[in-house]
């Protein structure tokens, strides 16, 4: 009964253009956590214990809340599914997390730990190393990397189909990245050659985010870049910020320049507003050294005039 509801809400949601993936995977993990416990609706203290096991106060937070928006929707048809209280783990207000910019070295080595994945004779090791290369040079979503196909990859870039806006566009490579890419998809051919996914697991089928996300974080942790779980860190969408950020580190000019390079950084990343684009920006001590720069020709300028 509760499995069959979760299905409904969740198929609701997606026929409104919400792709709904996090959400539904929470849900139906808590399904289960209700089943085995002889529930068939929504129990506050069962959503409370089950939101209890995740390993931090955010995902605590995150599980009973998508779980109460769920049963407040069903309340309205069934008035014994309990709304669990939204404070029950505490108010928190939001705190925009610092992202991690890898450096050049830290990017090399996680590149280098991806090469030594097992099986070491299988198309794995390359297969992750070329998926996080692209993502650090091209800063696309994770989600649109993994849904790449063979034919998607074109002279002229990579066309990426059905966005997050359900838009398509075609993202430009630098000559490093096609050559990369080339390397990739000649061993790649040859290993699977009926399977249209770029990306592909070693059992020849596309690569899942769960799957991606699992071993990034195993390889940021073998190289020390992040602590076991529950701790907070890098995460594998701080490629797609370090690309934003070095992108604006590279641009010289006046603020117009800066303005039109935004604008296209902005279509670049596939954003719907170029207010998304500003919210993945951070100061880091060259975009300091640039700002204190200007400030000071600026301050000589006047103090002439």
């Amino acid at each position: 009964m509760l499995i069959t509801m979760i299905n409904r809400y969740v198929e609701l949601h997606r026929a409104m253009g919400f792709k709904y993936r996090i959400q539904n995977g929470l849900l139906q993990h808590f399904a289960i956590f209700a089943h085995q416990r002889g529930d068939t609706f929504v129990r506050c203290k069962t959503v409370i214990e089950w939101a209890k096991q995740a390993p931090s106060p955010a995902q605590r937070r995150n599980r009973l809340l998508t779980v109460r928006r769920f049963s407040i929707s069903m309340q309205a048809e069934d008035k014994r599914y309990e709304v669990p209280p939204a404070d029950a783990f505490g108010f928190e207000t939001f705190k925009r997390r610092l992202r991690h910019l890898l450096s050049v070295s830290e990017l090399k080595l996680l590149l280098q730990a991806a090469l030594k994945l097992n099986p070491l004779n299988s198309i794995r090791p390359l297969t992750y190393s070329t998926l996080f290369s692209l993502l650090a040079a091209t800063g696309i979503r994770i989600s649109e990397a993994i849904s790449l196909n063979v034919e998607d990859v074109t002279d002229d870039g990579l066309m990426i189909r059905a966005t997050k806006f359900r838009k398509d566009r075609l993202v430009p490579l630098h000559r490093s990245a096609q050559e990369g890419l080339r390397h990739y998809l000649r061993c790649r051919i040859k290993y699977s050659g009926i399977e249209k996914s770029l990306f592909v697991s070693t059992n020849r089928k596309r690569l899942s985010y769960s799957t991606v996300n699992s071993v990034f974080l195993q390889l940021v942790r073998s190289i020390g870049l992040r602590k076991g779980p529950g701790h907070e860190g890098i995460c594998i969408h701080d490629l797609r910020h370090r690309f934003a950020v070095k992108s604006l580190e590279e641009c010289k000019g006046n603020r117009t320049d800066i303005s039109q390079h935004m604008v296209a950084l902005s279509a670049y990343l596939g954003h719907a507003h170029i207010s998304d684009t500003y919210w993945y920006l951070q100061a880091t001590p060259t975009l300091m050294k640039q700002i204190a720069t200007t400030q000071e020709i600026l301050y000589r300028r006047n103090d002439h005039v």
